[in-house]
């Protein structure tokens, strides 16, 4: 990142003792000093004007003398002024606006590098700002005419370096413009840089006027929450392993050859992992458990977030990544038009600057005080468990999060956005006052940093934007800083929120622990003890049993414990309180006996989010029963562990992945599973082993309920996490009949009894001799489902 051993030597001092020493400080004549006035106000109009100030041969110390030198006109470009908006690069007529907002900086030089001399760590071109000229409030800009091919930028900043004050500039520091739309660095993901450097150089892609996408007409799906079925991918894990067979595995590409498979699988909305650009190699370390080197393979550590991953792009470095944009788009349009949303995780918590030992890449050069949230003596409050937090709710660092977010939506054609540890957003900015955020000071305000706001600035924004109120917005409703508000987090009627108290109520009930039936039933029904009291809806939850953190499912159901230890951190990160359950023995290999009861589990499980109301959530692979070896913080793994195993899934496709794929088609074809409101009595009657007496009492482990529906009739619905077989005793319906469709304890094909299931109507008389007396049997751990059909028996 020091480039300053780079650049070119810097011109011998300017003696100003002498009038030869330069033609503008020769003596004048009234006229030539008038001709020396009219120059220095056309350079400062064009911005190539230098103020220098040195102490005269005699002046004593203190005093100076001022001079205006003429720069040297860039050979490649034309400077003027312009306009200080938009903030970013902007393709215009003739040329290309920068602008860049830094409030404490005392001076800013645009950084013009080729693509050569960016592999050589040298600036091709400066161009001083000047702060006359060249500032307009706190943004500085300036407009370049001239041949931009394969020419990228940055910026420095200097300034005070003072910690304790907040203050970090560093001239010497090739800066990413925080609105840049692509970053430039290594081509290729995983393969270091020059010098097996992890963190070389990184620069902006210019724009260009011509940079048109063919869109085809896309529009926005405009799904209703009530009616997504969401599956969380990352974009490299889902193409990368060699049984994917893609010609482009691992890229934006790859994603686009496989999403007919999430089509099949009933999926209507991909939740991506960030794809916003960051450093692959920031974790970069030999595994010495594994043989392997350890990766930033989530990408939770975003370095740009304008920028979508290049390295994801098969595209690489091509057209400087305009070309990875395009890449980006196209999966955004071929997810559409075979009608699937596409939502994106995004981290506005912390940068991948890390602490105060960590790079220094742009916001902490630009504009340290204003992006991060600072202790009284500058340092970094950690409420991400990542170093740094974003100053959320500061008015430009709000300002620049609400531009992103429109960006992607607007530009990129995203659907929606789930926000990372989104509770740091509800947080009180560093230097926070009233004024700074209302206008005006508030009588008894003493807010401090950090402090959780009912109304939060940033939240407020984003909700009444006419632009963003419109695509789906998704909380992660806790930080790592203690604050945790899952079903208060603040909405405005149309934010949603990954429901973590659902995963562990399910994970506790189907495992069959006492005292939480009643809480499985109120999770069923879209969690209304969380979300009705507010005025909220059960597509406020998104219920979620697995997810990238965390167990797999099939994780879930073989390992007590986490078994962490390729991470290469002795087995002491990630979650130990997992609620798990192994079904009697520890691991992937096991007894006949055990895996049975396993798979039935995983049934069990998907069952559960299939029928619950609100929007349910299944993670990459699980729809094939993808293991990480118990592994449940897969975080620096890109290999065989992250990978989707298309292998395995062409295994499982007669098993449980045909049973994911029938229980999806079932939720979406059932108007009573994916309700606008929660359900009353009028449409849902609880049961316990007897109908209409269900059993709450702490020891129960059964919950059963009907739920009248517009397309089947009425639709059966039990759950038996006992260790215990039951046989429950139906709710009478004259003239109908109860048909069994799913059972969880029966070997694949008939855990599900599609209509087109040739040994279907053999499997419906083996239940004949209990469904004509309205009983039913239920092994243990074991879900059922039955469609209510007319009786044409008599």
């Amino acid at each position: 990142m020091m480039l300053s051993s780079h650049l070119a030597s810097p011109p011998p001092p300017l003696s100003l003792r002498s009038p030869d020493a330069h033609p503008l400080l020769c003596t004048e004549t009234p006229s030539r000093l008038l001709q020396r006035r009219r120059r220095r106000r056309d350079l400062e109009r064009t911005g190539l004007a230098l103020t220098v100030r040195a102490r005269a041969g005699g002046a004593a110390p203190g005093e100076v003398e001022t001079a205006m030198v003429e720069r040297p006109r860039p050979s490649s470009f034309q400077v003027s002024r312009v306009r200080p908006t938009p903030l970013g690069a902007t393709a215009c007529v003739g040329g290309v606006n920068f602008s860049v907002y830094s409030s404490s900086a005392a001076s800013a030089t645009l950084c013009l590098i080729s693509l050569a001399d960016l592999n050589e760590s040298r600036v091709t071109e400066e161009i001083s700002l000047d702060p006359m000229i060249n500032r307009t409030g706190d943004v500085w800009h300036v407009f370049l005419k001239g041949d931009f091919t394969d020419v990228l930028y940055g910026y420095k900043f200097d300034g005070k370096y003072s910690p304790e004050e907040g203050h970090r500039y560093d001239a010497s520091h090739i800066l990413l413009d925080p609105y840049a739309k692509a970053v430039i660095s290594r081509g290729e993901y995983g393969v270091l840089g020059p010098d097996g450097d992890c963190w070389p150089q990184m620069a902006c892609m210019v724009p260009s006027d011509g940079d048109e996408f063919d869109w085809e007409g896309d529009l926005p799906l405009k799904y209703h929450p009530k009616d997504l079925i969401i599956y969380e991918m990352h974009v490299r894990g889902f193409t990368r392993h060699d049984s994917s067979k893609t010609d482009f595995p691992g890229t934006y590409r790859g994603v686009v050859e496989k999403l007919d498979h999430l089509k099949e699988l009933g999926i209507n909305c991909i939740e991506l992992m960030p794809c916003h650009e960051f450093n692959e190699l920031e974790y970069f370390s030999y595994n010495t458990v594994l043989g392997d080197y350890k990766m930033n393979f989530w990408g939770y550590s975003t370095i740009n977030y304008f920028s979508p991953m290049v390295r994801y792009s098969s595209a690489g470095l091509s057209s400087c990544g305009q070309d990875a944009i395009n890449e980006f788009k196209t999966l955004i349009k071929e997810a559409h038009k075979r009608g699937i949303e596409v939502l994106l995780d995004v981290v506005f918590n912390h940068t991948a600057e890390g602490n105060e030992n960590g790079p220094v890449l742009s916001f902490r050069g630009i504009d340290n005080s204003v992006y991060y949230m600072l202790a009284p003596k500058g340092e970094f409050y950690n409420y991400s468990g990542c170093g740094n937090t974003l100053n959320c709710n500061h008015p430009a660092v709000r300002q620049f999060i609400v531009d992103c977010l429109r960006y992607w939506a607007t530009e990129m054609h995203v659907d929606g956005f789930r926000f990372d540890l989104a509770s740091i957003l509800t947080r009180s900015s560093s230097l926070w006052d009233a004024a700074n955020v209302f206008g005006k000071p508030i009588e008894g305000d003493l807010l401090t940093t950090g402090t959780p706001l009912s109304s939060p600035p940033l939240i407020d924004m984003i909700s009444n934007d006419p632009i963003l109120r419109g695509v789906k917005l998704i909380a992660e409703a806790w930080d790592t800083g203690g604050l945790y508000q899952v079903g208060t987090f603040p909405h405005w009627g149309i934010w949603s929120e990954w429901n973590g108290k659902y995963r562990d109520v399910v994970r506790q009930f189907i495992k069959g622990t006492d005292g939480f039936s009643g809480a499985f039933a109120e999770s069923l029904c879209g969690s209304p003890n969380l979300y009705q009291e507010g005025g909220r809806r059960p597509w406020n939850s998104v219920n979620f049993v697995c997810a990238h953190d965390g167990f797999t499912l099939a994780d879930l159901v073989s390992y007590n414990d986490k078994h962490n230890l390729v991470n290469g951190e002795d087995n002491n990160d990630g979650e130990s309180h997992n609620n798990s359950w192994n079904c009697g023995q520890e691991g992937e290999f096991a007894g006949i006996s055990v895996k049975r009861l396993r798979k039935r589990q995983m049934r069990n499980f998907f069952v559960c989010l299939m029928v619950s109301q609100g929007i349910p959530m299944l993670y990459m692979g699980d729809e094939y029963g993808h293991t990480k070896g118990g592994n449940n913080n897969s975080y620096c793994h890109d290999n065989y562990i992250n990978y989707f195993r298309w292998d395995k899934k062409e295994e499982s496709s007669s098993d449980f992945y045909r049973f994911c794929s029938l229980m999806t088609k079932f939720r979406h074809e059932c108007e009573s599973l994916g309700l606008s409101d929660f359900p009353t009595a009028e449409r849902l009657q609880w049961h316990g082993h007897l109908p209409g007496k269900p059993d709450w009492s702490e020891n129960s482990r059964f919950v059963a309920y009907t739920m009248v529906d517009s397309v089947r009739g009425e639709i059966y619905i039990a759950f038996n996490a006992s260790h215990l077989p039951v046989t429950v005793v139906l709710p009478e319906r004259p003239g109908y009949r109860w048909e069994p469709l799913v059972d969880t304890s029966k070997p694949a094909p008939f855990d599900f009894l599609s209509s087109d299931l040739p040994e279907r109507d053999v499997a419906v008389k083996q239940y004949a001799q209990f469904l004509d007396s309205n009983l039913y049997p239920m092994l243990s751990y074991s879900s059922i489902i039955l469609s209510l059909s007319p009786d044409t028996s008599g």
